[in-house]
């Protein structure tokens, strides 16, 4: 009879995890959805001198009270105007300009009438208004955007900002999925006899590991015989990272899978059942630098399962610094606790009142095959081994299903 750990046990294990991360270069538009490598550090000041943030006239702010300024020159943006502003002149000066010698203060047009070439003061600003101090965007030597964060449309534009032309990313991780079961079809197959049933399992797995960021290797759906399996871990031990497989690691006599990983591959397992509800068979191991996440066949519990450790096997090969979105929800009935074991039920969320809030409408209860659980707003409670009963009006956590796409 083997062991089996706790989930924290488990997600401890996961994130002790050895593993080989490679880098590459790429454009910086191209970077988009992929994990910096190294941080972004500003060489230069932004602005790096005093710079108009609007269209207005350059002054000196202690000429407010005079009321009258002459006009003594024009300042477009990208061009050096050599006039300086003295008591009683002003420069019109436009967005983006470089602030004239002696302003301190850009009054914008909207607030002087212009009469010849003086302007005349209707309504007054503060010191310093609308001008750009040095280092206002950032300063010299600062960390713009940390190693860990992936990229998108800001951080495109702040590196563009630097000259930046390339950055170092991590390199994804390939990810080969398949299903396991004598009794399941393929899209697309034909169905002979009333046993067989449709599988979803590699496809949903496929669509969690893409959105998150993997490339993936689709090897189907693989027949319950020690040969097959074994010929379809040799195959994606030699292309992926990662490989997941869904079924075949239970207590049944044709669970091959967890024969071939143990026996036929002599694989490190790093656990083979986890106190969990669902997936309380899942294996994971290790076989030289890739890993191997053995998930359970039922549609619900394989997807749960995948969210709870593929994922954060995906994170960590990618270098990113995402978590799980787990957070505090309100609870508006009782839900008692039904196991020692870490639960995971599905249920709808909504954000009411300033604060995330969850219900069971809908929800189908039976076995861990109600993959429509997971369907519209959807959110799994988190029960941890040592909970009490929920009671009505508690704070729960929650992970956010929506969140992960």
């Amino acid at each position: 009879m083997r062991d089996f750990i706790s989930f924290k046990q488990s997600q401890e294990i996961i994130q002790n995890i050895e593993l080989k991360q490679t880098t590459q270069k790429k454009f910086i538009s191209q970077a988009l959805g992929y994990v910096l490598a190294k941080d972004i550090v500003a060489d230069h000041n932004s602005p790096e001198f005093p710079t108009s943030g609007m269209d207005g006239y350059a002054i000196k702010h202690e000429d407010l009270k005079i009321g009258k300024i002459k006009i003594i020159d024009k300042n477009p943006a990208g061009s050096i105007v050599e006039s300086e502003v003295s008591n009683g002149t002003c420069i019109k000066t436009f967005t983006g300009s470089l602030m004239p010698k002696g302003a301190d203060t850009l009054i914008p047009i909207e607030n002087v009438e212009v009469n010849g070439d003086e302007i005349i003061i209707t309504k007054e600003v503060p010191f310093g208004f609308a001008v750009r101090n040095i280092g206002e965007n950032y300063a010299k030597d600062e960390i713009l955007i940390k190693e860990g964060t992936i990229v998108s449309f800001a951080e495109v534009g702040v590196m563009a900002s630097l000259n930046i032309v390339q950055c170092d990313v991590y390199v994804n991780p390939t990810v080969a999925i398949a299903s396991t079961g004598s009794e399941i079809l393929d899209l697309g197959e034909t169905q002979t006899n009333d046993a067989q049933i449709r599988s979803s399992n590699h496809l949903t797995v496929e669509a969690l590991a893409k959105t998150n960021g993997a490339e993936v290797i689709q090897l189907g759906c693989v027949k319950d015989d020690i040969d097959s399996i074994t010929n379809m871990f040799d195959e994606a031990l030699k292309k992926a990272d990662i490989v997941v497989t869904t079924g075949g690691v239970s207590v049944g006599d044709y669970d091959f899978v967890q024969d071939v990983i143990k026996d036929k591959l002599q694989c490190e397992v790093l656990f083979h059942g986890v106190t969990i509800k669902p997936g309380m068979h899942i294996l994971v191991a290790k076989k030289d630098e890739k890993t191997i996440i053995a998930l359970p066949g039922f549609a619900y519990s394989s997807t749960v399962c995948a969210i709870l450790y593929m994922l954060p096997m995906i994170y960590k090969y990618r270098g990113s610094n995402q978590k799980l979105p787990i957070v505090k929800a309100k609870i508006h009935q009782n839900w008692p606790m039904k196991m020692k074991k870490t639960i995971f039920t599905a249920c709808n969320v909504f954000y009411e009142n300033g604060e995330y809030n969850i219900n069971f409408e809908g929800k189908k209860q039976g076995t861990s095959a109600i993959l429509t659980n997971l369907l519209h707003s959807p959110a799994l409670l988190i029960q941890e081994d040592d909970s009490s009963d929920i009671k009505a009006g508690d704070y729960v956590d929650i992970l956010l299903l929506n969140d992960i796409k």
